[in-house]
């Protein structure tokens, strides 16, 4: 396990792997393809694993599951590799969550937008700060939804929390990002997270931050780790080529229905040979035409 600033130099060095949770057919956890699928993303080499994430459907695994994916991820870890752990819902289960989750030896916690409630900033202030005190693993929140957090409140908890060491931004407010960077400097990781992050990767790296959450290094690995590079070098002819091929074509099929920015990974996985099941309700996976849409864009880059 890595402390929490070493977390946080790792959380820096590229690109973060967001992986899903497969289901059996009859809707059970799936352990032997989650092995598998952890096994296949380490190969390629991300800077992170964050496991029960939006991506794998935290929101429909019970406590039980949630520690069997984090038992699995770490078991299966390259010791290069750091494994982030996701948790949620209210402060009491959040904090069980992660306290589970530290048992079993992930490197960090994700914490994910509280359920249901509108929050004051001071709220959204106790809750992370009660998960803080409750683990001595690295911490990062999730900007996204309705835990809308203000620049404020991230100074806060970086003066009060050692442990709390990142900022995901999942709305794409560049002003709060150059701003809690001005502010905080090295203090915490921050990273881009909006759902297809490669969109928001050049205006990000232009303020100094590189690292962001790829959904598609599910299942297209080596063209997400293609286009991180070319944003680093900041070769504009490759970015541009893959956001006009790739990139865009798959925004606008994700907003053909919502909860899509899940169900499309788990169909490209189906396309590519490496079938994960089926997003589990509430979500709904893409319709047999929407799969041949996606089948159409990434065809090229499989």
């Amino acid at each position: 396990m890595l402390k929490p600033n070493q977390l946080k130099e790792k959380l820096r060095q590229g690109l973060l792997a967001f992986p899903v949770t497969p289901f059996t057919n009859d809707n059970l956890f799936d352990k032997l393809r989650f092995k598998q699928h952890i096994n296949y993303l380490l190969s390629h080499k991300p800077s992170a694993i964050f496991v029960g994430g939006g991506t794998g459907e935290f929101f429909s695994l019970s406590l039980e599951e949630c520690d069997h994916v984090n038992k699995i991820a770490v078991s299966e870890k390259n010791i290069n590799i750091p494994i982030i752990a996701g948790t949620g819902y209210g402060t009491k289960l959040a904090t069980i969550i992660a306290n589970n989750a530290e048992q079993t030896g992930v490197d960090g916690i994700l914490v994910l937008p509280p359920y249901l409630l509108e929050i004051e900033p001071e709220g959204l202030f106790q809750h992370i700060y009660s998960i803080c005190q409750s683990i001595s693993i690295g911490v990062i929140v999730y900007h996204r939804g309705n835990a809308k957090y203000s620049e404020k409140i991230i100074n806060k908890l970086a003066e009060k929390c050692d442990n709390f060491i990142g900022f995901k931004d999942g709305i794409g407010d560049l002003e709060l990002v150059a701003r809690i960077k001005n502010n905080l400097g090295d203090r915490i990781a921050i990273m881009g997270g909006i759902p297809t992050a490669e969109l928001y990767a050049i205006p990000m790296h232009s303020i100094g931050i590189n690292t962001y959450s790829s959904a598609v290094f599910n299942f297209l690995p080596d063209t997400a780790n293609k286009f991180f590079k070319a944003v680093i070098k900041e070769d504009k002819y490759t970015t541009d080529k893959l956001i006009n091929e790739l990139f865009l074509p798959i925004v606008s099929l994700r907003k053909r229905k919502k909860g899509y920015a899940v169900s499309m990974i788990k169909s490209g996985l189906r396309i590519i040979g490496k079938s994960a099941g089926h997003v589990r309700a509430p979500l709904l996976d893409l319709t047999d035409e929407d799969e041949n849409i996606l089948n159409n864009i990434i065809k090229h880059f499989i």
